[in-house]
């Protein structure tokens, strides 16, 4: 199959993935409504007691809010948009007539990851727009980010988002259920791989989880694990290609194998 064709795919299930509103809108509401939140009770706190409390914007805000966008929020968005791109034509029932069509499998499910990709970027990019808004405007006056500080920190939040999705799409492909795959992975995101993260005595395994990986590459310190768990540049490198690769290569063998 041509790159052409390949990119045509692409931007329909790109256009497909966009129409679903429910999807969409509720993939901003993870994104946008907890840097809306942020940012709204800490400037009302600055307001009230500008001693105790710091402003708002700023530097110290620009850290808060990557943490919200790469490692937290935006992941979870990330899973929202790639488990639909995984795992949306099965549950719509319109996977068989894909197939009927004589298109290859594995262009199927090729085309859904940089779609779902493409997507979680619109909507990270639209976080991340919000946030250095935010940033300047509640600077009050203190230090704020250097440009260079600012690209460093999109290019993060582009990089979690989108290892996160592409994973998702994975996963979802593999189990072909939206409900086991979203469970599964907002469990993982938020419960499992924090808590393991935190034991100590798992020592240098904890190397091999995603989050730490990902984290290694914060331009911001973003506390936490990046105090926990230290590796190398080349181990972070491999940890996050080998878990991509993984599950895009897990979600492709399911999709070539499934029953139509």
């Amino acid at each position: 199959m041509s790159a052409a064709v390949l990119a045509q795919m692409t931007g329909a299930d790109f256009l497909k993935l966009r129409k679903k509103r429910g999807t969409l809108i509720w993939a901003l509401v993870l994104a946008l409504a907890p840097l809306l939140i942020f940012f709204i009770v800490r400037a009302a706190q600055h307001s009230s007691s500008p001693l105790a409390h710091p402003p708002a914007g700023g530097t110290e805000g620009y850290v808060d809010g990557v943490r919200i966008i790469a490692l937290f929020f935006g992941p979870l968005a990330a899973i929202l948009i790639g488990v639909e791109g995984g795992a949306g034509d099965v549950a719509a029932g319109v996977f068989r007539d894909l197939v009927v069509t004589g298109r290859s499998r594995t262009a199927l499910f090729a085309s859904r990851v940089p779609a779902a990709v493409a997507l979680t970027w619109l909507v990270i990019g639209f976080a991340y727009v919000l946030l250095v808004i935010g940033v300047f405007a509640f600077a009050s006056g203190t230090p704020t980010p250097s440009t260079g500080t600012l690209v460093n920190g999109f290019a993060f939040s582009l990089l979690c988002s989108g290892v996160v999705c592409a994973i998702a799409v994975g996963f979802a492909a593999l189990t072909g259920s939206r409900p086991a795959a979203l469970t599964a992975l907002i469990g993982w995101q938020l419960v499992a791989s924090p808590i393991l993260s935190g034991i100590s005595s798992l020592g240098s395994s904890r190397k091999l989880l995603l989050g730490d990986a990902l984290a290694h590459f914060s331009p911001v310190h973003v506390g936490g694990r990046a105090e926990t768990v230290t590796m190398a540049q080349g181990t972070a490198v491999a940890v996050v290609t080998v878990w991509t690769l993984a599950f895009v290569a897990l979600g492709a063998w399911r999709t070539r194998t499934m029953d139509a």
